[in-house]
């Protein structure tokens, strides 16, 4: 009975076993007074309940251990013990979702499951068709890593509270439509940070160590999220939709979970050592996928441009306009506020083929004062030089 108790600094906790709809159960800790311990428990019994300084979250699958120094590792063992086996659906299931990226997958697997502190890409699987198999991943994903892994809402991510699912190893979510600049940031930069601050309702935020990887489904295979041409922290994969339907699937490739993580431990990495601090190159993981999702990014900043311009052109009455990428990166940033004057020259530059002033002249534009009112300044710059027409023409060909 002491052993269904542990005291962690001054407060207690009690190991029950929560149902499930599955009518099964899981461990879970939930804090209990001393004035019921002391109805629970005998004077001696209370004296031999294990005291530990502090939780800690520490991640290891082939060599796990409960505790860790004085504290109490919150990570969770997995159930599954590797055994030798042939894990046939389980492989051809893997083959489906990562194609001829198939020896990568496994590697981004293999990772997950020996190294789980490693930093690894942001992988998305996208498809608008149905029954291609992307949720099935997810449930494999849980069946395999249990309470280390955590669905989230699009929601979650906007909220202050993270304490849910900062120390899991796996943040999943399924339809995602995170389209703001600001998801995409904290995604990508937590997908590289060593360190980040958990704050639970109620309580001060602190620091954690961060190790988890995020795994973004979503039928949007175009603006799902916001990725910038120089990113390389996103795997982005179109996934096919299932040659037949297999209702027992995920039931079979739960049986071969041994097999696998067997599998797993036994077979060599495709990319044996680390080639960036995502372990795999940006050439390995950009997809055509990913491209999509890109070019589709820049297609709203150069919408977004367009619709500035045009409305510069009506709301002044000028034929020509002259302004600089300093300028147009002021024009934008009330609502794109975290552009940067290269993505606005790679539109000008690239997408346009525009060529600002050879010399530094002098040149009249419009900019917005605090009122939000179109003001004429006057400047010196470099500047680029553009007529009504040409923006009223442009303007037709991406709307």
């Amino acid at each position: 009975m002491p052993g269904s108790y542990i005291r962690v600094q001054t407060g207690y906790y009690k190991k029950c076993l929560q149902p499930t709809v599955n009518k099964e159960f899981t461990e879970m800790w939930i804090p209990w007074s001393s004035e019921m311990l002391r109805q629970d428990l005998e004077p001696s019994q209370i004296k031999k309940i294990k005291k530990f300084d502090g939780f800690c979250c520490v991640p290891d699958h082939l060599d796990y251990k409960e505790i860790v120094g004085n504290f109490y590792n919150l990570y969770h063992r997995l159930d599954a013990r590797p055994q030798p086996g042939e894990p046939v659906a389980t492989l051809g299931f893997i083959k489906h979702i990562f194609g001829e990226q198939f020896e990568i997958g496994l590697d981004y697997l293999s990772l997950l499951y020996q190294r789980p502190t490693q930093k690894l890409p942001v992988l998305c699987l996208v498809s608008k068709e149905r029954k291609t198999g992307k949720t099935t991943f997810l449930n494999f994903l849980k069946l395999i890593f249990g309470k280390n892994m955590t669905f989230n809402g699009n929601s979650d991510f906007r909220s202050q509270f993270n304490s849910d699912w900062m120390n899991t190893l796996i943040i999943a979510v399924d339809e995602v439509l995170l389209d703001r600049r600001e998801d995409s940031e904290k995604i990508k930069n937590l997908s590289t940070a060593r360190n980040s601050k958990v704050e639970a309702k109620g309580k001060d935020r602190k620091e954690t160590e961060f190790f988890g990887k995020f795994v973004l489904c979503s039928n949007n295979e175009e603006n799902f999220i916001v990725i910038d041409p120089a990113e390389t922290r996103y795997w982005i994969r179109k996934v096919p939709v299932l040659p037949s339907e297999n209702i027992h699937l995920l039931d079979m490739m739960a049986k071969e979970i041994p097999s696998f993580l067997y599998y797993l431990l036994s077979r060599n990495l495709s990319v044996p050592v680390p080639l960036t601090r995502m372990w795999f190159s940006e050439r390995q993981i950009r997809t055509e996928a990913l491209m999509r999702v890109i070019r589709n990014n820049r297609n709203r900043l150069e919408t977004e441009m367009l619709f500035i311009l045009r409305e510069i052109f009506e709301n002044t009455g000028t034929n020509k306009l002259e302004f600089t990428n300093k300028d147009m990166l002021e024009l934008l940033k009330r609502n794109m506020p975290r552009l940067t004057r290269q993505q606005i020259s790679n539109v000008l530059q690239n997408d346009w083929g525009l060529r600002p002033a050879p010399n530094s002249l002098n040149y009249q534009t419009y900019l917005y004062n605090s009122a939000n009112d179109l003001v004429s300044v006057h400047s010196t710059g470099r500047y680029y030089s553009i007529s009504m027409n040409w923006v009223s023409q442009k303007f037709d060909e991406n709307t």
